[in-house]
């Protein structure tokens, strides 16, 4: 069914060669699937891209200034994000998702501080590299901080994984543990798409052929229970000991009974 032989007749010496060519009767078409390159989302596990930068605010190293907040509008223009680049603007993203995470004011280097602090330049890269898809440099270093990241979110599933989940919800990840490589072929698709093809067929004869016994159920039980009474008189009749008991005919009437109940009840 699922290969076909063809006869492939050699002019020499008019000999049959039997060539299999894998060629599918059943009409499935397969596709390539698209291969997901190691930055995007979709496999880094970002659920939610980098936040809008507020370019309007202050750059870290002045968010406690008290001059600041009385300056006038061209004084904190001048000091802001917007004048000063959007690098300082992505500090205070940065920040403010440690900010988020961290257990102490003086927490700096627990497992869950770096792994915001990768979680926010991966973010601020993959929002980088939609408008510059050829900066490569870029790429290698997106891809080395997922890897790192990836490593330590492993650790801390492995040795606290509470805070591992509340870390993923806190930062809508998914983790993604590492996957085994399997080589795309088109022939082994085929086959398990074939195989799938014909679990469902099956499954699909099977309920069709149960829902036509169940629906000869009734009339099945209601000749069990006939004759089992024929037979019971014939033998009464013959002087001969009953082998069918009154238990097996209430037995059969109680099956009938349950059936018909069974069946009167809407799905």
């Amino acid at each position: 069914m699922f290969t076909t032989l063809r006869s492939l007749i050699h002019p020499g010496n008019s000999l049959v060669l039997p060539v299999r060519g894998l060629k599918s009767d059943l009409h499935i078409k397969w596709v390539r699937p698209e291969k997901i390159a190691c930055w995007d989302p979709k496999k880094s596990g970002d659920l939610s891209p980098l936040e809008p930068l507020d370019m309007t605010k202050p750059p870290l190293e002045f968010q406690d200034s008290e001059e600041l907040k009385t300056a006038n509008e061209y004084v904190r223009k001048v000091f802001s994000c917007d004048f000063m680049g959007r690098r300082y603007a992505t500090q205070l993203a940065r920040q403010q998702l440690i900010d988020e995470v961290k257990s102490n004011k003086l927490d700096f280097t627990s497992c869950e501080v770096q792994i915001a602090s990768m979680t926010s330049n991966i973010r601020n890269l993959q929002e980088h590299y939609k408008w510059a898809p050829r900066d490569k440099n870029s790429r290698v270093a997106l891809k080395e901080i997922i890897d790192k990241r990836k490593k330590r979110l492993k650790y801390l599933r492995t040795w606290d994984y509470k805070k591992f989940e509340w870390l993923l919800e806190k930062l809508d990840l998914k983790y993604h543990s590492h996957p085994t490589y399997e080589r795309v072929e088109r022939k082994k698709s085929l086959r398990r798409l074939t195989s799938q093809w014909c679990d469902e067929v099956k499954a699909k004869k099977l309920a069709e052929y149960r829902s036509k016994l169940d629906n000869e159920k009734e009339k099945f039980l209601k000749e069990k229970l006939e004759t089992l009474e024929w037979a019971k008189n014939e033998e009464i009749e013959c002087g001969v000991t009953p082998t069918i008991t009154d238990a097996d005919i209430e037995s059969a009437r109680k099956q009938l009974e349950e059936w018909k109940t069974l069946k009167s009840i809407p799905e």
